[in-house]
């Protein structure tokens, strides 16, 4: 039962492209550096609006002071990307160097297709060049080997029109500290009228989107619960189910409207950039996408200026906010090694995240990027700054990769009991849909 279980989640997860890649380790000293050229390819996934042209505009640097050096980039789409970064693992026919989500790490880690990089974190600047919630993300838990270099961060803050809280007499400095005063303030900002327009309190997606997790991650931590502990599912403790009903009350008190929680993150993006919601929790990647919006037609979007940001709020439990995103890794089968650590070493420097975050949006994940005027400077990303001591990522197993898309289906069971799919909404209802995740995701656990 539990090998069907697993297989059926595989297929799955290939199928919505939820997991990814990553393994184990070799020594990259046997192979030599030499003045010979060296065409490095290298993996990476759709990260901007121009993927490849972005990455080579970001290197060009180091192929200018590496002429022996050649990159070869191949950009690999996110559905795809997890059965063709294994294959290529499990074949020996990889490239040098892949990109993997970080949660992909752990998994593709135990598979013994990637470079121990442990050796090597000197020429990254060390575990102390990295912002401190992404090391966790680059090995397996309880095992030394890190297989991957953290490349950029992906986050949630919470946005807000300035001008609605004004009008609605809403402090966010004060009224989105914590659960609490945030429901408050939802409850004062639900209904504000602007430019004849009213606005719902909060635009968030439901499970027709691949943020399903993620967005209930800091309810569920803030409550003090938790996804999985001590290699068993929790996502049925009374603890998280705490911070879950607390965010499905949202939108069973109408602060949230259901008509939002129908789309995906995109849309919800769209709507809030179109003046239908007050505030909505998104990525640093939003505030790049609010100023270009703006840019190409200031009658349809905001104004950056009347958009600002705050950390998450505080549950009962404390305050955390989700880190996703990717590292790079070398695959054990490179025979370019010194080159690719090469790279590595380039890529992971705060001057080229610092480059790249600029056309991708998302944040980097050198510690030092963030004293650049690029965030100093900038209000919004400033505000993400502050919300790195908060940052706290997904447990670093191989089976997480597994679980998230069992995790992802009873999260979205709660969402059909908010919109009533079978009758009523009954918050009892949401930890029998928790239970049968948590049978499941133990069943893969396990194995």
């Amino acid at each position: 039962m539990k090998k069907r279980i697993l297989s059926a989640v595989i297929a799955s997860m290939l199928s919505l492209g939820l997991i990814g890649c990553g393994s184990s380790s070799s020594d990259a000293s046997k192979t030599s550096t030499t003045n010979n050229e060296v065409n490095l390819n290298v993996w990476i996934m759709p990260n901007s609006g121009t993927p490849e042209d972005d990455f080579m505009a970001v290197i060009k640097p180091f192929l200018d002071q590496n002429p022996n050096i050649k990159v070869t980039p191949t950009v690999l789409d996110w559905g795809s990307a997890w059965t063709k970064i294994t294959a290529a693992g499990t074949s020996g026919e990889a490239p040098d160097i892949t990109q993997l989500g970080n949660t992909w790490v752990p998994a593709v880690g135990a598979m013994g297709a990637l470079e121990d990089l442990t050796p090597y974190y000197k020429d990254f600047g060390g575990e102390d060049a990295f912002v401190k919630a992404t090391l966790s993300t680059t090995g397996i838990e309880g095992k030394s080997e890190k297989y991957g270099v953290p490349w950029f961060i992906d986050t949630r803050a919470l946005f807000y029109r300035k001008d609605a809280c004004e009008k609605a007499g809403v402090d966010p400095a004060k009224d989105f500290a914590t659960w609490d005063s945030y429901k408050a303030a939802l409850k004062k900002l639900n209904g504000v009228e602007i430019d004849g327009k009213k606005l719902d309190a909060l635009g968030m997606p439901g499970k027709n989107d691949w943020n399903v997790v993620h967005n209930f991650s800091w309810w569920i931590w803030g409550a003090g619960g938790d996804y999985i502990k001590d290699g068993k599912a929790t996502i049925n403790s009374p603890e998280a189910l705490d911070g879950i009903n607390y965010y499905a009350s949202l939108a069973d008190e109408g602060l949230m409207p259901k008509a939002a929680l129908e789309k995906n993150s995109s849309e919800v993006e769209a709507l809030f950039n179109n003046g239908e919601y007050a505030t909505i929790f998104s990525g640093a990647y939003f505030a790049k996408t609010i100023k270009n919006e703006y840019e190409k037609d200031s009658s349809k979007a905001l104004d950056p200026k009347k958009v600002g940001v705050a950390i998450i709020p505080e549950g009962p439990k404390g305050r955390y906010a989700f880190f996703g995103g990717s590292d790079l890794a070398i695959f054990k089968s490179s025979k370019n090694k010194p080159e690719a650590v090469k790279l590595l070493a380039y890529l992971s420097s705060a001057d080229a995240q610092v480059e790249y975050a600029k056309r991708h949006g998302n944040l980097p994940a050198n510690a030092k990027s963030f004293d650049d005027k690029f965030v100093t400077d900038d209000p919004m990303l400033s505000v993400f700054k502050e919300q790195l001591q908060y940052g706290r990522s997904y447990p670093s197993i191989p089976g997480w990769a597994p679980s998230e898309s069992l995790l992802q289906k009873g999260l979205s069971n709660v969402w059909d009991n908010v919109m009533g799919v079978s009758g009523k909404y009954d918050p009892a209802k949401n930890k029998t849909e928790l239970d049968g995740a948590v049978n499941d995701v133990n069943a893969v656990l396990n194995q």
